[in-house]
């Protein structure tokens, strides 16, 4: 496997899925394990002001939603007269369905996940080079970051409860869609800002070319994470790796065996 040169790399952004855990993690147990225990889980915290203001932003979305499906059953909703938090299940578990990046829905079901974590019942597998990679990063002096759809809870849930424990003391800072689309230059400007470097001293890896592409257009250096790729996609326009080890930041040392 190559490896990849990059100077003047101050700071590490990095996503999570298909880039530090498996893409199947999220679709294959996060995702269902949330849906199954929404209806429960809101049940019991309905009375919970935090609840309560997540449901209202989810219905604010809702009458927004310009979907053919979320506008039926929107008309449902209203026909029918629910009280709010058990009303707007069946839009909840439309956007699970779609993995739509609904703010409001990432923040409850990182509440969810929160929950099972706690039982045990939930653990971040993460990819076998990646710890030993991030404390060497940081063992070096570089700054670690977190950019991820999923919610600063949810994030944070996986490396605390990793199965190479809990790894959140590695991290500097913690992004999300609270600070704008992985799909627009402009967040990446925001979190350069946020954390008080320059765009072009920071490394995003990602296994998203279109993020990449964002990350890019806003001066970031970046590179593709391809691990979840069964057959590797040809005529990449960025740089690929399979294993953090092909990374090396001159002048913090090298990832490179």
């Amino acid at each position: 496997m190559s490896t990849h040169v990059w100077e003047g790399i101050s700071h590490v952004l990095l996503d999570i899925e298909g880039t530090t855990c498996p893409i199947s993690y999220v679709a294959e147990t996060l995702f269902p394990y949330a849906s199954n225990n929404l209806a429960p889980y809101l049940e019991a915290h309905q009375g919970e002001a935090t609840i309560q203001d997540l449901m209202r932003e989810v219905e604010t979305a809702w009458q927004q939603d310009t979907d053919q499906v979320a506008r039926e059953l929107l008309s449902q909703y209203h026909q029918s007269g629910a009280n709010l938090i058990p009303g707007v299940l069946p839009y909840l578990m439309l956007l699970i369905r779609r993995d739509r990046k609904v703010t409001a829905l990432k923040d409850l079901q990182g509440k969810i996940w929160a929950e099972g974590y706690a039982k045990g019942e939930l653990v971040g597998p993460l990819y076998a080079d990646v710890p030993t990679a991030l404390k060497q990063w940081h063992h070096q002096g570089l700054v670690l970051a977190v950019y991820s759809s999923g919610s600063i809870m949810a994030q944070q849930l996986i490396y605390q409860h990793s199965n190479h424990g809990d790894l959140r003391f590695l991290f500097s800072h913690w992004f999300d869609t609270h600070t704008g689309s992985k799909q627009d230059p402009s967040s990446y400007s925001l979190i350069a800002h946020a954390m008080g470097c320059e765009p072009q001293s920071i490394l995003f890896i990602s296994d998203s070319e279109t993020e990449l592409h964002a990350a890019s257009q806003a001066n970031l250096e970046v590179v593709c994470s391809e691990r979840d790729t069964i057959q590797p996609i040809a005529n990449r326009i960025y740089p690929v790796i399979q294993e953090f080890h092909q990374i090396n930041l001159k002048g913090h040392g090298s990832m490179a065996d």
